[in-house]
């Protein structure tokens, strides 16, 4: 007889599951807009005990944390943005920008032009994906993007070596170690966290079959009129 490891929920679980979800990051992201700062400090001590003087790293800080990295770990890091930036190249010049004179005077084309700035989420907590961060960082980078913003959660009181350095190798100009949907909410909230402007877009890759991101899943769905992309690993 077969027997079943996991069995998936009934529909009508998964949809009080996301219902309560949902109205949970509504409550976030509306406490967020609302209050600023306040609310993403808050929020960071209430889920992820986390409340530095500043969300956001220091140049010494971000040194540090890379100095922690064993050397075959940062040597594994510094090869996966090669092969990461690589492809990237090969997608970007695959898009042409288009302008043909169709008729006399009339000019139709489009122009593939980057965003100003992007906040890239990494997700952490248990499982830190080192991976993300070449994923988001590297390749907004790639595409022009002038401004890029990374962030990860705390991990053991702390800032995660490791997505530190894959960070700072892909080429983020901030990295703060801040997570959860206070992380999503506040970067795209037009607030400022530690006096860094907020982005244009946020780029989340979620662990789809992590139930822990299930929060994180939900705050690009649900942040409204504000322009957030989700990838997911598998």
């Amino acid at each position: 007889m077969a027997k079943h490891l996991k069995t998936a929920q009934a529909a009508a679980t998964r949809a009080e599951t996301d219902s309560k979800v949902r109205a949970t990051v509504e409550g976030i992201l509306a406490d967020i807009e609302a209050r600023g700062d306040a609310a993403v400090r808050e929020l960071s001590g209430k889920f992820d005990n986390w409340s530095p003087a500043s969300f956001r790293l220091s140049e010494q800080e971000i040194e540090s944390a890379m100095s922690k990295v064993a050397k075959r770990d940062l040597d594994d890091i510094r090869f996966a943005p090669a092969q990461v930036r690589n492809f990237a190249e090969q997608q970007k010049a695959a898009l042409r920008d288009i302008e043909v004179e169709t008729l006399p005077g009339v000019v139709l084309g489009h122009k593939n032009i980057p965003v100003n700035s992007v906040g890239c989420y990494v997700p952490g907590g248990k499982y830190p994906m080192v991976a993300s961060a070449h994923m988001s960082v590297l390749t907004a980078k790639v595409a022009g993007v002038k401004r890029v913003v990374a962030s990860a959660p705390p991990f053991k009181g702390g800032a995660h070596p490791a997505i530190v350095a894959a960070m700072h190798l892909a080429g983020a100009d901030e990295i703060l170690v801040l997570g959860g949907v206070q992380a999503i909410g506040g970067q795209v909230g037009r607030i400022e966290i530690d006096a860094a402007e907020a982005v244009d877009l946020e780029v989340e890759q979620s662990r789809q079959r992590d139930p822990h991101d299930a929060f994180e899943r939900m705050a690009p769905r649900r942040s409204g009129g504000r322009r957030l992309a989700e990838s997911r690993s598998r």
